[in-house]
């Protein structure tokens, strides 16, 4: 399966497990507040697990892709991901600004995955 190893796939399965850490967290901290309790939960401990996987994932787009080409490929996906899922788990809908921002973004990432 060459395409685990594609550049492309860990960046979008990197940014979605970052997304979905910060989904849990969100739903989390506004619960617990900023308190050493919260941070001794069984969410941080998930939190923290999907960060440290999303983060071997970045680390090897980061060394097999440009730095400037990667960092703009995760903002795309990071933005094109949080409207999705704000859309879709949290009924976040932005202006028709905002979107068109969002769709530039995403042909942005289409473009440079290209």
């Amino acid at each position: 399966m060459p395409w685990l190893k594609s550049p492309v796939f860990m960046i979008v399965g990197s940014q979605a497990l970052f997304t979905a850490g910060d989904l849990l967290a969100r739903a989390n901290m506004r619960k617990g507040g900023f308190t050493l309790a919260t941070f001794v939960t069984w969410w941080f401990f998930i939190y923290f697990g999907l960060r440290t996987v999303a983060m071997f994932g970045q680390l090897y787009v980061l060394a097999s892709v440009p730095i400037g080409k990667s960092m703009a490929l995760f903002g795309a996906t990071s933005i094109a991901l949080v409207n999705v899922l704000g859309v879709l788990l949290l009924g976040e809908v932005l202006g028709a600004r905002a979107y068109a921002g969002v769709s530039l973004a995403v042909l942005a990432f289409v473009v440079m995955a290209l």
